[in-house]
């Protein structure tokens, strides 16, 4: 199992290097295969790893206990501190191998088809590659130091993958903003490293949640005695922490960078948005969370609130985007609010961890039907080379099984049983509901959006005006086809795994069980949701049309994403520029470079006075030679005389 743990995140970097070094040399399908093969291998070893973690040696006395498949010190600072190297195996981390090598391998294999004929088809699957062993390293990390390393890795993959067409401006503007937006979260992520490790005594996460956990504590009494504006500091450096993740996971207000982020192939947003680098900041938080729920309560307050808030936000945005990837970048905000939420309302202990259990099951069923759901849109784009929704409808006949697996993504996700989604929703409002009604209320309500605008998008696509098109456009393109039945497989059975008994918070099992008189509420309000959708949009008519012209400047305001985007321009331009990047570019220019230039040109001019003592002629050099006896004799002769 250590073994199969350590070749996880070393066969894609090895797939990485290869087609890195050999591109000029080998064809795009053998590069292609390479990085698939890589990626299939991990896939088979990560099932291999759960396997044996799960049900053979991971269960210690009742509970999964942490397994350390390999550990090294590679800085040490002095003798209590210093930053390892190694991979954890818990039911966390042995999940999300599983996710990630799951959903990357369907990527990989999708790619083939959609990305064939592309000019730099090698460089892309190299991408894909690198992204894959940054999110891989991510989620083995045993020393927080660790996980930031590959957090800027996975960051950096990501510029490269949503860059991909960089002839184009908007994808280039799309990758700086998600690099820059991230940039600016991660600044916060590692201050937050270093409050909590300077106050644990450690980077190690066990040594980190042991030691600020634990009751008495000398480094927790000592960091809740350092207070700032009311909040200790151990409660600061969780919410340093937290904007980290915020930022990773597109948390309002740290969102805007996700829904541009679109610009890169579809199969990256599949990557990208399903199961990877948005789920990051819900795996920090999940790794951390005995501070949130011990030490640190009013963070995880916080948390909870700025993640319901997300989850209805972006779904108010989604119900007027007519891109379909955008639809879909603001329903992956929405779900990953989702999941923040869900660990905000949880608590430690078997009966209040509920929400933890729910939001990584949640993340886990989210993985498969938001993936196919990417991927069903990028059948679609592929084949009428449109983005636009406006431009589509009646193509349930044109794509027969991108119709059905888009179907059963949009139930899933709309939480409709028995599919996934619906299980692992229902797990988060039942905790939300015993912790906090508003919450719950809110999410509900964001439960009902989510059925809304999916079917929106459904019936828009593939219905909404006659099927005019009868041939079959998905002949021949396997590559695309077969990730999409997988992915739909998952999207019907993944909520039948009995997730609490693998999942939770303290290794125990939690019960989630679906009370039918509960769930009763959450799937009619989601049954209306899609009855709205279907009375709107299944036949095209101008009720859309006249609802928006009612509700004027809302209606605007909302389909131009509450300008957010614009006040963040406005700030940058009218405040941060003139008032703090051009006085800061003064400094630079005149004091900083004028000092190191002022510096040259003394010592040039210091150079130049003194060039003369070696000017390698014999007869200066015999001058000053005698010129220094006659001096030092004169010296001893007025000394001793």
């Amino acid at each position: 199992m250590d073994i199969a743990a350590i070749l996880i995140p070393l066969l894609p970097l090895l797939s990485f290097v290869i087609i890195g070094l050999t591109s000029k040399h080998i064809g795009h399908k053998l590069s292609g295969a390479i990085a698939t093969a890589a990626i299939l291998t991990s896939l088979a070893l990560s099932l291999v790893v759960a396997k044996e973690y799960f049900f053979d040696l991971g269960r210690v006395n009742g509970a999964y206990a942490p397994h350390i498949a390999f550990n090294f010190r590679w800085l040490t600072f002095n003798s209590s501190l210093g930053i390892d190297l190694g991979a954890i195996l818990d039911p966390i981390s042995v999940m999300m191998l599983v996710v990630v090598t799951s959903i990357s391998s369907m990527v990989h294999i999708y790619s083939f088809g959609y990305m064939h004929g592309e000019e730099r088809f090698k460089n892309y699957y190299s991408y894909l590659s690198l992204f894959t062993f940054s999110m891989l390293g991510l989620v083995l990390s045993i020393n927080i130091f660790q996980m930031y390393i590959f957090w800027e890795l996975v960051g950096v993959s990501s510029f490269l993958l949503i860059g991909f067409y960089f002839t184009k401006q908007s994808a280039i503007a799309a990758a700086k903003k998600a690099f820059i937006v991230t940039r600016f979260a991660d600044l916060g992520f590692l201050i937050g490293i270093l409050v909590l490790g300077f106050g644990a005594e450690s980077f190690d996460i066990a040594s980190i949640n042991e030691r600020l956990t634990a009751a008495g504590s000398i480094q927790m009494l000592g960091m809740k005695s350092v207070t700032f504006l009311g909040l200790s500091s151990l409660t600061w450096g969780a919410l340093l922490v937290f904007m980290g993740a915020a930022g990773k996971s597109a948390m309002f207000p740290l969102h805007i960078w996700l829904p541009d982020a679109m610009e890169g192939p579809t199969p990256v947003s599949a990557l990208i948005h399903a199961a990877t680098m948005v789920v990051a900041g819900v795996y920090l938080v999940a790794r951390l969370f005995p501070i949130y729920s011990i030490s640190a309560p009013e963070a995880l307050h916080f948390i909870a609130y700025v993640g319901v808030f997300t989850a209805v936000f972006a779904a108010i945005i989604a119900t007027t985007q007519n891109d379909i990837k955008r639809v879909l970048a603001f329903s992956t905000l929405s779900q990953i609010g989702y999941m923040m939420f869900a660990i905000g309302v949880a608590g430690w202990g078997p009966e209040q961890s509920e929400g933890f259990t729910g939001s990584m099951f949640h993340l886990f069923t989210h993985a498969f039907f938001k993936a196919l759901l990417f991927l069903g849109a990028g059948v679609v784009i592929h084949a009428i080379h449109s983005n636009d929704m406006t431009d589509m409808g009646g193509l349930r006949k044109m794509l027969p099984i991108t119709n059905a697996m888009f179907l059963i993504a949009c139930l899933a996700i709309a939480g409709i049983p028995p599919f996934a989604g619906f299980f692992s929703k229902e797990a988060i409002l039942n905790a939300a509901y015993h912790s906090d009604k508003l919450i719950f209320g809110l999410g509900v309500f964001a439960s009902g959006l989510t059925a809304f605008y999916m079917f929106r998008l459904y019936f828009n696509i593939f219905w909404s005006r006659p099927a005019t098109d009868h041939h079959n456009h998905e002949k021949g393109s396997a590559a695309m086809i077969v990730p999409l039945v997988i992915l739909g497989v998952g999207s019907v059975f993944a909520g039948f795994i009995p997730f609490g008994e693998f999942v939770s918070a303290d290794g125990k099992p939690v019960e989630l069980v679906v009370h039918l008189g509960f769930s009763i509420l959450p799937v009619c309000v989601a049954a209306a949701g899609i009855l709205v959708a279907y009375v709107l949009y299944f036949k095209k008519n101008d009720r859309p049309d006249k609802i928006a012209a009612s509700l004027g400047g809302l209606y605007k305001a909302v389909s131009n994403k509450f300008y957010i985007d614009e006040v963040y321009l406005f700030v940058t331009k009218k405040v941060i520029f003139p008032f703090i990047g051009r006085p800061a570019a003064w400094f630079d220019r005149n004091v900083v470079d004028g000092a190191i230039q002022q510096s040259g040109l003394v010592t040039e001019k210091l150079s130049g006075s003194i060039k003369q003592l070696q000017s390698g002629k014999l007869q200066s050099y015999t001058m000053y030679f005698l010129g220094g006896a006659i001096l030092l004799a004169a010296l001893l002769i007025f000394k001793f005389l």
